[in-house]
């Protein structure tokens, strides 16, 4: 015979319960072997970068990553830069393998300077 919906429930309820025990019962060994480790080797707020400098910088430094720019620059992530155009329109951020109409116009004599941006 199969189970109730509500039975289901109920089992379901036991194993949250359960599963958040176990859980805190795993970060008390984590933070056991992190304590040891910051006794054992002397460290510091400042050498976990829990110190107000040190996180308000890495703070901006994973916010350039997370957007993708960098200092200086402000495009938005995921926007390509342009490099290279064409008279046709064709344009390329000089990452990757060149694209056809590239090769061809350095091919035909184009220099990079001319289809530089």
């Amino acid at each position: 015979m199969s189970k109730s919906y509500a039975q289901l429930q109920q089992q379901i309820e036991v194993l949250k319960q359960h599963a958040e025990q176990v859980r805190q019962k795993e970060i008390q060994g984590v933070v056991t072997r992190i304590k040891d480790a910051i006794a054992a080797y002397g460290l510091t707020a400042a050498d976990l970068g829990l110190d107000d400098a040190t996180r308000a910088a890495s703070k901006s430094i994973f916010k350039r990553r997370r957007t993708g720019t960098k200092a200086g620059k402000s495009t938005k992530a995921g926007t390509p830069v342009v490099k290279f155009r064409d008279e046709g329109g064709n344009v390329w951020g000089g990452r990757g393998p060149r694209p056809k109409w590239f090769r061809d116009a350095l091919a035909a004599g184009r220099t990079l300077q001319e289809l530089a941006v």
